[in-house]
């Protein structure tokens, strides 16, 4: 990002925020480890021009997605852009692809395989491109969960409701419990069939979606809902606590929309007269309870190409789509910051870069695959059945 676009969008780099991810292994990733091969150098000027000519030679072979959160020099390159969930929905309806180029992070490419065919090879450009979100709650630790939710005499009466960004192995979980998965644009669906079904709901795996939904839109109160900390023997809860709650939530969150608090919307309130803040469910609730508006990626884009000229706002979401957004909108005479005055990429997604991007597609064109994500079958089923419990939510 250069000092001009930083200052447009009225953000101050941190140290931590410009630190360049490159090859090196993340080990707070999701699966923290090296992509394999050479990557072409990021100072290469003929990178754009390989990344066409390979795509070009792969042609209908080749289907690449692109998650709103990616960079700019990646996104140019997708066949289609959205959140997770719609991606992995595309890729399944382009059979003849055979290969599906997951520009966004693991557990997204995971869902991409649970829903395309078995002929169909989904890539991730770099395996280190993982979600601190989906690791936060593993398949160890929400079994464990289970057996302390049994041992207080509630696990008949709990439905399992697990968010788009969680890994394989915690959708199979919910299906082989008979829960449902949700996105952040059905998570109210999603709660009202499982309260259906039992009189509690285990939310994993970030916490700040299920607490807004619950009491935003559902009209529970705070009281109603518990946090289990899986680092803490019976997740730090009694078996009383337990009992007497309707909503037991993971202790999990997204570090992206985590870090927003309400002096930041205070700060952008009294800096910008008029502004108007956008936000993402994943945010803290003091956050989504002092905002104007509320919703999912596909709803923030949405409001703004809905919202009149001249108008303000303040978003609060991941970066790479906020400045996309400024930029895009900038004619229109709509002013859009960051929430945030520190910037806030999403680290692990800003792995995708275009050399990774450039070598996985070079790689497939020259008949090689490269990092394949595949989950085993028994894990496939089991996921694919607790997303077919959301695809069926009225």
């Amino acid at each position: 990002m250069t000092t001009a676009q930083t200052q447009e969008l009225d953000v101050q780099p941190t140290p931590l925020a410009l630190l360049l991810l490159g090859r090196e292994a993340d080990p707070r990733s999701e699966r923290g480890v090296e992509c394999p091969g050479d990557l072409p150098s990021p100072s290469d000027p003929d990178l754009v021009e390989r990344a066409r000519a390979a795509k070009a030679k792969l042609g209908d072979k080749v289907f690449v997605l692109g998650h709103h959160y990616q960079r700019d020099e990646v996104i140019q390159f997708a066949d289609v852009t959205g959140d997770s969930f719609k991606l992995a929905r595309d890729a399944a309806a382009r059979p003849q692809a055979e290969y599906v180029v997951f520009c966004g992070v693991h557990f997204m490419a995971e869902s991409a395989d649970i829903l395309t065919g078995d002929d169909q090879k989904v890539v991730l450009p770099d395996l280190a491109a993982g979600c601190s979100m989906a690791d936060m709650a593993t398949a160890e630790q929400v079994a464990e969960c289970w057996d302390v939710l049994t041992e207080a005499g509630i696990a008949e009466q709990v439905v399992p409701v697990s968010y788009m960004n969680s890994s394989a192995d915690i959708k199979a979980f919910t299906g082989k419990h008979g829960g449902t998965i949700c996105t952040s644009s059905n998570a109210r669906r999603a709660l009202d069939w499982a309260f259906e079904q039992g009189e509690k709901v285990l939310f994993l795996p970030d916490q700040h979606l299920g607490r807004n939904t619950a009491v935003r839109d559902m009209g529970m109160s705070l009281e109603d809902c518990v946090v289990y900390n899986p680092h803490k023997p019976n997740g730090g809860l009694t078996a009383e606590e337990l009992r007497a709650a309707k909503m037991i939530l993971w202790r999990g969150h997204c570090s992206v929309h985590g870090r927003f608090s309400l002096d930041s919307v205070n700060e952008v309130r009294e800096r910008i007269p008029g502004v108007n803040v956008l936000v993402h469910p994943e945010c803290r609730h003091e956050v989504v309870a002092a905002a104007d508006h509320v919703g999912s990626t596909e709803y923030i884009i949405k409001t703004l190409e809905a919202a009149p000229a001249g108008s303000k706002w303040a978003i609060g979401t991941e970066l790479n789509l906020v400045r996309r957004l400024a930029n895009r909108f900038a004619s229109e005479d709509k002013e859009i910051v960051f929430l945030d005055r520190t910037v806030c990429f999403c680290s692990t997604m800003n792995r995708i870069d275009l050399p990774h991007l450039v070598w996985a597609l070079e790689s497939l064109a020259e008949g090689t695959l490269v990092n394949r994500i595949q989950v085993d079958k028994e894990t496939e089923a089991f996921a694919k059945l607790a997303l077919e419990r959301m695809l069926a939510l009225p």
